[in-house]
């Protein structure tokens, strides 16, 4: 990957496209859910109303100790911004996730998924609030999944931006309403997906997130519909 390639952000005004939402389920807000993907099949993941968080995680379907890593997705994708075209890595370097389509473009895998100490930690709420890492292991746990086995998400969606000292600042999402990304999957897996309990991380509104599982058939065809608009 040479050095340049995320020098500027990419502009995918004009991959956006009408969203058809006929065949996608929905995640209401500070919910999340767990399903399984298959190898070869399309993961699609829509904010319908534009700056919206989804924390992903995913496990080897056959091997729960082989998870999504952001660490060695760092180490093999040499950057912290992840868009089309990059893979997500699993704990044991093998690849899970690759994507192909980014209508976003601004993604990250620095963050791990809020929990109740966040709340009382960074926005001193000691009141009992919903979280991915909670959403997730409810969603997850019908797998064999605990909580503390929950890694960082790839929280799709989110933009946190880096300094020149290292400090990290969590901004506004860029996307816009319809914007998605779509993964294929590398290997057989469960997956746990949410829509972000976090109001700073949402500018302050909890909205839903779409999503759907395609074949590549339906993916196919779907991409050809959408280079014609």
């Amino acid at each position: 990957m040479r050095e340049d390639e995320f020098a500027t952000e990419p502009d995918f005004e004009k991959g956006r496209f009408e969203l058809n939402t006929t065949n996608m389920k929905t995640i209401e807000p500070q919910s999340g859910t767990g399903f399984k993907l298959k190898k070869g099949e399309y993961l699609k993941v829509v904010c319908p109303e534009g700056e919206q968080v989804a924390d992903l995680v995913a496990y080897r379907e056959d091997d729960m100790t082989e998870f999504l890593s952001n660490g060695k997705t760092f180490d093999y994708e040499e950057t912290i911004y992840l868009s089309t075209g990059n893979i997500l890595y699993s704990n044991k370097s093998k690849e899970m996730l690759e994507i192909v389509l980014d209508t976003c473009g601004r993604h990250d895998f620095l963050l791990a998924p809020c929990c109740p100490e966040t709340f009382k930690k960074l926005y001193d709420n000691v009141a009992e609030h919903p979280s991915c890492r909670n959403n997730l292991y409810e969603s997850l746990k019908e797998y064999g999944i605990e909580a503390h086995t929950i890694p960082t998400a790839f929280n799709i969606f989110m933009k946190v931006d880096v300094n020149k000292e290292g400090k990290l600042h969590v901004k506004r999402p860029k996307a816009k309403a319809g914007d998605q990304i779509v993964f294929r999957a590398h290997m057989d897996m469960v997956i746990g997906l949410t829509a972000c309990s976090a109001e700073k991380t949402n500018n302050g509104t909890l909205k839903s997130i779409n999503y759907q599982v395609l074949t590549l058939e339906e993916f196919t065809k779907e991409n050809q519909t959408r280079q014609k608009t």
